[in-house]
């Protein structure tokens, strides 16, 4: 029989608590919907004035017929206040003399001095006041074929003041005419440009240029659909035997940007010709661009070097 005896396990009370459950994490909570909230507008005060909204800035539309017309009209006006001390020929014929001077002046330094001297022969003639309505004339000449540049503006106020010269039977070909010339001939000008780099209108009795600016207006519209720059392929020549309408023609042309120039001449007896005395030539202000010069430029290396094989 064994010294020690085994211990008989002890019974568990009854009243011993019983151990906790281990808890885990408390639950998420879910998100909950989100719902924008309706926007109310705030109160506006009555006297409170709310800000114009931008808005795109207007199409330029084309001048109409009626601009053209006011402004015929206020150059006529300022022609006519000349008249009480002066004749109307008079008039108009210093007033193309000094506009003309004007705009070959600041370009052509080879003829400045000689123009230079006449403008302001020209101008002493006139008191102050009366100096001041040439610059307006000259204005409104600006503006009109700005407005609309399909036009003979000078020509046909020359014509409606009566100062053609009746002895010579002068009278000018109404634009409508020179449009439809200028349709009917100048079909592939875009091709001789893509050949020959550009273009020469010529013509031999020009009078005041509508039929060149016809031609002009025609070309612009055909090449601008070819992506091309009418002002650097396009030039022109004209002669006339009365300086005053060749001067009115070369303002036009000069104030719509053209490369150019006019002969003061007879066209049978004095004709244009390469080494021609340039004492009657009055040249755009265009013609003195960069593209032109380069062409005379390259235009005189050809011929020297013409002249060197010979």
């Amino acid at each position: 029989m064994p010294l020690w005896k085994k211990k008989k396990p002890k019974k568990k009370s009854a009243n011993k608590p019983k151990p906790k459950p281990k808890q885990g994490l408390p639950p998420i909570p879910a998100k909950p919907k989100f719902e924008p909230k309706p926007f109310v507008p705030p109160k506006i005060p009555e006297y409170f004035t709310p800000p114009a909204m931008p808005t795109r800035p207007p199409e330029k539309k084309p001048a109409s017929k009626r601009q053209a017309v006011d402004v015929e009209n206020e150059f006529l006006k300022t022609f006519k206040s000349l008249t009480y001390r002066h004749r109307g020929w008079d008039i108009w014929n210093d007033f193309i003399v000094m506009a003309a001077c004007a705009l070959s002046n600041p370009v052509d330094k080879s003829h400045y001095e000689e123009r230079e001297a006449r403008y302001l022969r020209i101008i002493k003639k006139y008191n102050k006041d009366e100096q001041n309505k040439f610059p307006t004339l000259f204005a409104h000449t600006v503006m009109a074929l700005e407005f609309n540049p399909e036009q003979d503006f000078l020509g046909k106020l020359y014509t409606r003041l009566g100062l053609q010269d009746e002895g010579r039977k002068q009278h000018f070909t109404p634009y409508s005419i020179c449009q439809a010339m200028a349709d009917i001939t100048m079909t592939d000008i875009v091709k001789q440009v893509r050949e020959n780099g550009y273009i020469t209108l010529n013509d031999p009795c020009c009078g005041a240029g509508a039929t060149l600016i016809a031609g002009i207006n025609c070309a612009k519209r055909r090449l601008g659909e070819a992506c091309l720059n009418f002002q650097n392929h396009v030039l022109v020549t004209a002669q006339d035997i009365d300086e005053t309408v060749a001067l009115m023609c070369y303002i036009q042309l000069s104030l719509l940007g053209m490369a150019g120039y006019i002969k003061v001449g007879n066209t049978f007896s004095e004709p244009m010709i390469s080494n021609d005395s340039l004492e009657n030539y009055w040249f755009t202000p265009m013609y003195f661009s960069d593209v032109w010069a380069m062409r005379r430029a390259v235009h005189q290396m050809e011929e020297l070097f013409e002249k060197g094989e010979d």
